[in-house]
């Protein structure tokens, strides 16, 4: 795979799943709204993708060792993989309850984390279960701090 889009594959994903997660999560226990939950992962989609996208073309521009075009693929892959993949957390949302869309979404983001994960350490010839482990930890602790904070933020203003 290409630099340019391997940024931005690798950037989008982890990105998605862990923003989108960690805005889901603490909307659910501060709300208990599945549109206040949508238009959140809506706006992420849209909004975090294109900060995203920008914080990858500035990034790359600053290692003053890619061409335009190499760094306006980065951009534009970055925007696509993220906002795809932040999407695709709608569609628990809409099918399951809200309690049973959130854990869904949980085992999802954790899949496609795992997997790209395994991909990062086969490629870097390195221990899968570490580099897994590593990334979910990551991912959880974000889960068990939003989780929180959309108690208190609830408690306080709902």
């Amino acid at each position: 795979m290409k630099h340019s889009l391997k940024v931005g594959f690798s950037f989008g994903v982890t990105s998605a799943v862990i923003t989108t997660l960690g805005l889901m999560v603490g909307l659910h226990s501060g709300t208990h709204s599945e549109s206040v939950i949508i238009g959140g992962i809506l706006i992420i989609a849209i909004a975090d993708a294109f900060s995203d996208a920008l914080g990858i073309h500035v990034s790359e521009e600053a290692e003053n060792q890619h061409n335009k075009k190499e760094i306006w693929e980065s951009t534009f892959s970055t925007f696509l993989f993220k906002f795809l993949f932040a999407l695709t957390f709608v569609v628990p949302v809409l099918i399951f309850g809200l309690s049973t869309a959130i854990i869904v979404s949980i085992v999802w983001g954790f899949l496609l984390l795992a997997a790209f994960s395994y991909n990062i350490a086969k490629e870097q010839k390195r221990s899968a279960w570490e580099i897994i482990s590593e990334h979910l930890i990551i991912a959880l602790i974000v889960i068990i701090i939003t989780h929180y904070v959309g108690d208190i933020v609830g408690k306080m203003f709902v």
